[in-house]
């Protein structure tokens, strides 16, 4: 799903047929004035989205833009005014506001969690823990706040977890499995495997035919012991108890990836305000 055809949904989900409030309230052709005001700090993001919105409903509108996505705003500052139809302007408002609210508490939070790793080889990374059908939304987010995408969904990667290698009878199994069906499609998708234990670990580096190896529920001295053992050959994740004021000790171990759910399914949006500008 596209940026454009998410904005057409969350716009019929909103608009139904009709803004009737505004409708009834405001004179058709009145033209207006407002401009949207950061309530508190945090990394912007969602500007172009926003600004999307405002023109799907009314082409004509002027916007004037202050900031822009990834700029570090503080309470107070203007990110930009719009003039319009007055109409139009509020049939456009909640819709705006969500997505840059949210992708801006997103942004925020993936930068907090990104600085931890300051001076790090380590990247950060998402997961599809993410709202249904705002998933591309989300993901730009993460981005703008100096993160990294995972997969995208499941047709992207192959990531064979836990449950499939239980289904599929072992890690053996699994990974063979996954080779002929990727050779019977004529895909080439990278493969990322999952690990609960050493037992595992050491499976896989036997079986080999994988790209990059998860390893799930490590501690950070046994993470250590991991890369260490792996040495390479594969790229490695860890995942599974991580959060902002523990990440830096499993990034030393020298992890390649760090995959945080919480950046996307955890988040506070950011407090900002379209308010009506009155001349003076």
């Amino acid at each position: 799903m596209t940026i454009e055809e998410v904005i057409d949904l969350a716009l019929i989900e909103d608009l139904g047929d009709g803004d009737h409030t505004s409708l009834a309230t405001i004179p058709k052709y009145a033209i207006g004035k407002a401009m949207l005001t950061a309530k508190e700090n945090g990394i912007l993001a969602g500007v172009k989205v926003a600004t999307e919105v405002f023109k799907k409903i009314d082409p004509d509108i002027q916007i004037e833009f202050l900031k822009k996505d990834g700029d570090f705003i503080q309470s107070g500052d203007i990110v930009f005014t719009l003039e319009g139809k007055s109409q139009l302007l509020l049939s456009a408002e909640r819709t705006a506001l969500n997505f840059i609210q949210r992708m801006s508490g997103i942004a925020t939070f993936t930068h907090q969690v990104v600085q931890k790793l300051e001076g790090l080889q380590t990247k950060v990374l998402d997961t599809r823990k993410t709202t249904a059908c705002n998933r591309v939304i989300e993901k730009l987010a993460v981005k703008i706040g100096g993160g990294h995408n995972h997969r995208f969904g499941l047709y992207d990667m192959i990531m064979i977890k836990d449950n499939h290698v239980d289904f599929a009878g072992g890690i053996q199994q699994a990974i063979s499995a996954t080779k002929t069906y990727l050779n019977k499609k004529g895909k080439d998708l990278k493969i990322e495997i999952e690990v609960r234990d050493f037992a595992e670990l050491d499976e896989v580096m036997l079986t080999g035919g994988v790209d990059r190896i998860m390893l799930d529920n490590f501690t950070p001295s046994d993470l250590e012991i991991a890369v260490r053992l792996i040495d390479g050959k594969y790229e490695t994740e860890a995942s599974g108890g991580i959060s902002i004021d523990n990440i830096r000790k499993y990034a030393e171990t020298g992890v390649d990836f760090i995959s945080v759910g919480a950046l996307t399914h955890q988040i506070k949006s950011l407090d900002l305000s379209l308010t009506a500008k009155l001349p003076v």
